[in-house]
């Protein structure tokens, strides 16, 4: 797996105010003003196709905003296996552990190019204290991860294989694009469902030989979303 130092990773100081983002992102309430009382930077950074954020254990005082990009959230077995429990997209935020003061319970691994903010963890909770618009954002964020952790246990873990890969393409289409879906390798796919490469790959094939999905470029795929519906149905 690909290191890359924070040195390395940093593009620049983020321009909050006039994000792009800004009404999906975290701050999307916030007022001139009370950017004034962040004294420390929210800094931009840039990660290549797998390459570690954070490691589960680790704290740095920190929190993450998703800019683009895609991150998977990993957990090792004792056996020293990895079950992929999340994925990370635009606009989510990652890292909350550190707002309560604890370490951080996953590794957070670039799946595509990702592009993140930083967020000096112990400004945000100050700041928050006096700004309940911010503290409820908060509050939303960390009520859709335990939506989100909820969604992957009985989504991902449950029913036929066939019925696992259809959800996760559902899931991951995006309807604004024409139902397209991009993925990544069938090993990731595998962790995420609780199946094998093999069985993985085998169904992939199988879907784009029905017509399910088509492949427009490597592993970026046009959903069939009734159809896959259908699957998961029964």
């Amino acid at each position: 797996m690909k290191m890359v130092a924070p040195n390395e990773a940093w593009t620049g100081v983020a321009d909050c105010m006039n994000c792009k983002l800004r009404q999906t992102a975290l701050f999307a309430d916030l007022k001139e003003e009370d950017f004034a009382k962040l004294h420390s930077p929210v800094d931009q950074y840039d990660y290549p196709e797998g390459t570690p954020i954070y490691r589960a254990g680790e704290c740095h005082n920190a929190m993450y905003t998703i800019r683009s990009g895609l991150v998977k959230l990993v957990q090792y077995l004792p056996d020293g296996t990895q079950r992929i429990v999340r994925l990370l997209r635009a606009g989510d935020v990652t890292g909350l552990e550190c707002f309560a003061g604890d370490e951080y319970l996953h590794d957070a691994i670039a799946l595509h190019r990702t592009q993140i903010c930083r967020l000096p963890a112990k400004e945000v909770k100050n700041l928050a204290q006096g700004n309940p618009a911010l503290f409820n954002e908060l509050m939303k964020r960390w009520q859709k991860a335990v939506s989100d952790a909820d969604f992957w246990l009985t989504g991902f873990s449950t029913g036929s294989a066939r019925q696992r890969v259809a959800r996760l393409l559902i899931r991951m289409s995006d309807s604004s694009a024409g139902d397209m879906c991009r993925l990544f390798g069938r090993e990731d796919l595998g962790d995420i469902l609780g199946i094998t490469t093999e069985t993985a790959s085998r169904i992939m094939a199988e879907f784009k030989r029905q017509g399910l999905i088509v492949e427009n470029a490597q592993n970026t795929f046009q959903c069939d979303i009734a159809a896959l519906q259908k699957i998961i149905d029964g």
